[in-house]
C-alpha cells in the first residue's frame, strides 16, 4: 500500500509516536507499505515554525529520509485537482494532500475525519 502522511501523523511519527493508533504505528513500520511525504507538509511544517506556532528541528528533512519516507512533490496535476475539489475543508494544506492523494491514487493517513468527505482512501 502507499500511504501519504498527513502533517499531523508526520509530526507525531517524529516525536512521539505513541500519539499515533497501533494500526497507524504498524502500517508505516511495514516494509511492504511505501510511506510518502508530501512537500506540501514539509512547507506548512516550516511556515509554523517560522511563524512560531510550531518547534521542530532544524534537520527535519533528514529525520523523514532517515525513517526511510519518500518524497511526494507538489505537481502542477495536483493544483488542477485542488481546484476541482468540493471545499469540504478549509486548510489549503489538507486540501492539497487531498488532491495529490486523489491523483496518485494513494491512501492518505489522517485522523481528521473531514478528509472522508472527499473521493480518496482516507487510513483514520
Amino acid at each position: 500500500m502507499n500511504i501519504l502522511l498527513d502533517t499531523h501523523i508526520l509530526l507525531w511519527w517524529l516525536d512521539d509516536e505513541s500519539r499515533l493508533k497501533p494500526t497507524m504505528r504498524d502500517a508505516i513500520k511495514n516494509q511492504n507499505n511505501q510511506v510518502l511525504v508530501s512537500s506540501v507538509s514539509f512547507w506548512e511544517i516550516m511556515l509554523k515554525k517560522e511563524l512560531g506556532k510550531l518547534t521542530c528541528t532544524d534537520q527535519l528533512e533528514d529525520y523523514i529520509v532517515k525513517s526511510g519516507f519518500a518524497w511526494l512533490p507538489l505537481l502542477p496535476k495536483h493544483v488542477q485537482t485542488v481546484i476541482s475539489l468540493p471545499r469540504h475543508h478549509k486548510d489549503p494544506f489538507d486540501r492539497m494532500l487531498v488532491a495529490q492523494a486523489v491523483t496518485e491514487d494513494i491512501t492518505l493517513m489522517t485522523v481528521d475525519v473531514k478528509m472522508v468527505k472527499y473521493p480518496v482512501r482516507v487510513f483514520l
